[in-house]
């Protein structure tokens, strides 16, 4: 069968008015005349978009991904288009694909997740910026002309110079800037595990201030001291069974104590 009119301008990149085939596709009901016909009009639109999915290739996410994105929306917008509230279908589809590719970007690609109107505030920073070094402005181009190309404040620009590069996480095993052999990781603080017991330590001084002495001492030694029940017997003249009881009781009564206060 020769090639339709249709899909010649479809690969020209002209989907021409397809307004007649989508009347035409609202009035068939579900079978195979009326898939081809579905698959001929998703065949003229392809082309706008992935020409909307080449406005977002520096976002991060690659070409393939950016285009499969941009033609699954297409499909829901065929799919979903009714002709007969009389806006064209270019009017419906752009702003379905627009939309689907900036929800794909923000879910998958940013590496972390920032407030809108900071990934806003990068979209707008970047595009000044590509426009002032394309116009002669110089490389370094700063924040003040970059607020007075965009309308934002100063504040603003930092914010979106702030979110841009966010989209690639660096690897802990990557060198440090200006240095060959230092990885990130080692440069990063680790959690102090002391910092968990804080709190009981404190809820636990008073108590252990209004111990007997003998109790006092017992508890330091074994715990602080790392001495065993048979060396403070022998400090406090007494036999190992008996130190084992007094622990026993002490860390009982103390442990009561501080559930106690907890309620």
């Amino acid at each position: 069968m020769a090639e339709s009119t249709l899909r010649r301008r479809a690969r020209e990149h002209d989907p021409s008015d397809t307004a007649g085939l989508f009347a035409r596709l609202a009035k068939l009901p579900p079978g195979p005349e009326r898939e081809r016909l579905r698959q001929e009009v998703i065949a003229a639109w392809l082309p706008m978009a992935e020409r909307i999915s080449v406005r977002f290739r520096t976002c991060g996410e690659s070409p393939a991904d950016l285009r499969q994105v941009a033609a699954l929306a297409l499909v829901h917008a065929v799919d979903r288009y009714d002709p007969a509230l009389g806006f064209a279908f270019e009017s419906f589809a752009i702003p379905t694909i627009n939309g689907e590719l900036k929800r794909h970007i923000r879910d998958h690609v940013w590496s972390l997740h920032i407030p809108r109107r900071d990934q806003e505030l990068r979209a707008a920073v970047r595009a000044a910026r590509a426009r002032l070094e394309q116009s002669g402005a110089g490389t370094k181009v700063t924040p003040a002309q970059l607020a007075a190309e965009t309308g934002l404040s100063e504040e603003e620009v930092r914010r979106g110079l702030d979110a841009d590069g966010v989209h690639q996480t660096l690897s802990l095993d990557q060198p440090v800037s200006g240095s060959e052999e230092l990885p990130l990781a080692d440069t990063l603080g680790r959690a102090d595990r002391a910092l968990e017991l804080v709190v009981d330590r404190q809820a636990l001084k008073p108590l252990l201030d209004a111990l007997p002495e003998r109790e006092k001492y017992v508890l330091y030694w074994r715990f602080f001291g790392n001495l065993t029940q048979k060396q403070i017997g022998a400090r406090l003249g007494v036999s190992q069974m008996q130190i084992s009881r007094i622990l026993s009781r002490t860390c009982a009564r103390l442990r009561q104590q501080l559930l106690a206060s907890a309620r």
